[in-house]
């Protein structure tokens, strides 16, 4: 019994110090979630999008399906695309059984006739385009000199190449319309990066820059576009990347809990998705009218230490 008891523990020490030196290395936005769970989110009955056609890229899961039930909850038509259709679909179920309304369209952002489809689609169901929140992203953790040119491509495709698409087919939409909102979602890799994270810091640094140019391009329009900039958050892209999807629960919360309370500054611990999809709801809100080509951090404090 002892014997076994040793090797209970030495596999669970094993495996805390494994998923430990992951993230040691990886991205912020494939990082590990503290013991620290923080104040709720509270959902207020508020209305704010009642009516208004909402889009939202990368939403059958984490931060996009988070913030897919939020807008429909305060009245919002939701239209959101992934590439997962029982994800989609369950996350369409859900928003539906709790009253809202949505649509899950099957739609990869790094292809060009996927994305069109997927705007057009959600302006002939809907009748037009308010709010657009541009969230897909991808990540691949690599030295920069053991990418092969497919892997960079495909992070720089879908991160940012997908959301030049994105725009490129909402932005008309929005002129017809009279104006309206985009929230692109880059990371605080955007800010303050480290090892293995070239692809996605090029990337989501390269989307401020973007979201700058095309916030003057049409704010004659009434077109507000701005970027949201979140620190590490828990979802299950997190946990996927990490190679832990199969974890027992016990052992990645003893082993990001360790991890946290030392990598994650200031909060130590992880976002919620529904934190920083709140902050997608703000940004979007009629309440910010005069923010514009703006970046919002919403990092617990991460790049402020940094």
């Amino acid at each position: 019994m002892a014997s076994e008891s040793s090797s209970r523990r030495n596999l669970l020490a094993g495996a805390v110090a494994g998923v430990v030196g992951f993230a040691t290395g990886a991205a912020s936005a494939a990082t590990m979630i503290g013991s620290k769970k923080g104040p709720q989110v509270v959902v207020d009955g508020r209305a704010r999008f009642k009516n208004k056609v909402i889009l939202i890229t990368g939403a059958t899961s984490g931060i996009g399906a988070a913030a897919a039930k939020m807008f429909a909850a305060e009245g919002g038509k939701v239209a959101f695309c992934g590439r997962r259709t029982d994800r989609g679909s369950a996350v369409e179920n859900e928003i539906k059984a709790a009253g809202g309304e949505a649509k899950y369209i099957r739609a990869d952002v790094r292809i060009e006739d996927d994305l069109r489809r997927f705007v057009d689609t959600t302006v002939e169901l809907y009748g037009g385009l308010d709010i657009c929140f541009n969230n897909a992203g991808i990540t691949i953790e690599r030295p920069l000199h053991e990418y092969t040119a497919a892997e960079w491509d495909d992070v720089v495709n879908t991160d940012l190449r997908g959301n030049f698409l994105a725009l490129k087919y909402q932005i008309p939409h929005l002129i017809k319309r009279g104006g309206g909102v985009v929230v692109v979602t880059a990371s605080s890799n955007a800010i303050a990066t480290g090892p293995k994270r070239s692809a996605y810091s090029a990337a989501k640094r390269g989307l401020v820059g973007m979201v700058q140019a095309a916030a003057q391009d049409y704010a004659d329009h009434n077109i507000r576009i701005n970027t949201l900039i979140p620190g590490t958050t828990d979802t299950e892209f997190v946990r996927r990347v990490a190679g832990m999807m199969n974890a027992p629960d016990a052992v990645w919360q003893a082993a990001v809990s360790i991890w946290a309370k030392s990598n994650v500054a200031v909060a130590n611990r992880l976002a919620r998705p529904e934190e920083i999809a709140a902050a997608a709801l703000m940004m979007a809100s009629d309440e910010f009218t005069f923010m514009n080509g703006a970046q919002i951090v919403v990092d617990g404090g991460k790049t402020a230490h940094a």
